[in-house]
């Protein structure tokens, strides 16, 4: 009997030593809840990651909607070995060189171009010699865990000013673009190309049709596309472009008109040139690619003071 009231008494001194009032019946509820409450009691909250910027294999397909850049300004990384995916997931080596598209483009000597070299990581190689077979995932791995291939593609492009990115690698060569995103820089166009092959080529020369060398004067500015009645229209500014239809001879007939829905007559570039407001183009394939063409030269075109009236 005594062994359990000195039990009592000490479980009551400590009870109060803690701060316990025996004298209030929600004492032991209201501290229980307190406790609760106690935040270094709770699980810390686990807060994802803030992502700086987008990862590339998150990035855009190229469109005609961004400004024209200089060809000096824009970044192009390829890969060792041109690829398509035949399945989802499964890639394949495609016999078309895309590097082909790029040379075709007078002025593309100005752009850098970074190649993924599965020897040699990211390297400025204007002309890559292709692989027969795609990078394997353990070679790719190998890349991603070196962090001298992010020091090496810093290096290359440290000093340049870039405004425009297009990423055209899958697969695995997209992961190590994904892992090194940090050194790529900051800018307003930043793209890659996807899915098949014909596609990613489309892609490209999406992406092409934007760059030029500087000497002439560009209509910069969002393009507005639209489906009239009789067929595919297209404004920049004062100008719009209209698909008329099939051209006298043959072709398709594509005309440039100002405002009011007059013809665009009279207008000439920065280096006296008059501009034609009837194109005809010979692949259908072709006209939104030449009504953006068009559009940007007259919007950066002037205006002939005879043909002002």
């Amino acid at each position: 009997m005594r062994r359990q009231e000195a039990k009592r008494e000490a479980y009551d001194r400590g009870f109060a030593d803690a701060g316990g009032d025996q004298g209030d019946l929600f004492d032991a509820a209201r501290r229980s809840n307190l406790a609760t409450m106690r935040k270094d009691n709770q699980r810390p909250i686990e807060t994802p990651p803030l992502v700086a910027r987008p990862a590339p294999s998150s990035w855009p397909k190229p469109n005609d909607h961004a400004r024209p850049t200089r060809w000096s300004r824009r970044l192009l990384i390829v890969a060792d070995a041109a690829i398509e995916e035949v399945t989802p997931g499964l890639m394949r080596v495609s016999g078309l060189r895309l590097i082909d598209e790029v040379r075709a483009r007078h002025g593309t000597e100005a752009m850098t171009i970074v190649t993924i070299d599965r020897h040699a990581g990211f390297v400025v190689n204007d002309c890559p010699t292709e692989m027969k077979a795609p990078i394997s995932a353990m070679c790719a791995d190998e890349i991603i865990a070196d962090p001298r291939n992010g020091d090496a593609l810093r290096a290359i492009l440290r000093g340049r000013e870039i405004d425009d990115i297009l990423i055209a690698v899958q697969g695995d060569y997209l992961r190590i673009v994904d892992a090194f995103a940090s050194a790529l820089p900051l800018c307003a166009n930043i793209e890659r190309s996807r899915n098949s092959l014909l596609q990613q080529r489309a892609h490209l020369r999406c992406w092409l049709d934007r760059g030029y060398d500087g000497t002439d004067n560009l209509g910069a500015g969002h393009i507005r596309w639209g489906k009239a009645v009789k067929g595919l229209t297209g404004k920049l500014g004062e100008f719009t472009a209209r698909h008329v239809g099939p051209a006298p001879r043959r072709g398709h007939l594509i005309r440039i008109e100002a405002e009011g829905g007059t013809l665009a007559k009279g207008y000439a570039t920065s280096i006296g040139d008059r501009l034609a407001p009837d194109i005809i183009v010979s692949n259908k394939m072709n006209i939104r690619r030449e009504m953006a063409t068009a559009l940007r030269a007259f919007g950066g075109a002037t205006r002939l003071m005879h043909a002002c009236g």
